[in-house]
């Protein structure tokens, strides 16, 4: 009974986090569709100033920290990450002891 709810528990953490890459990967998405539109907006309309860079640069930004959230700060400062740096001290303790 308890192995089951172990492996329900990670299948539910699995999908999770395949819903967190897959919605990262739709912001990209919708981002390299987004960016030309605003382009030709700009440039069509109010050519004699670019605040079509304003945007890009927003949402640039706004998928550089989606990335973060979804890849970059679990691999650094995560919930797991404690442990890994437990077990990793603990390991160099037992090699100064030997």
């Amino acid at each position: 009974m308890e192995r089951d709810y172990t492996e329900e528990q990670k299948f539910i953490k699995a999908r999770k986090r395949v819903e967190e890459i897959k919605g990262f990967y739709t912001h990209i998405v919708v981002t390299i569709l987004i960016i030309p539109f605003l382009v030709f907006i700009n440039l069509k309309f109010v050519p004699q100033f670019h605040w079509f860079w304003f945007a890009a640069i927003g949402m640039i930004l706004g998928v550089f920290f989606h990335w973060l959230g979804v890849f970059g700060f679990k691999n650094v400062l995560g919930k797991d990450w404690e442990e890994k740096k437990i077990r990793e001290i603990m390991k160099e303790e037992d090699r100064e002891r030997k």
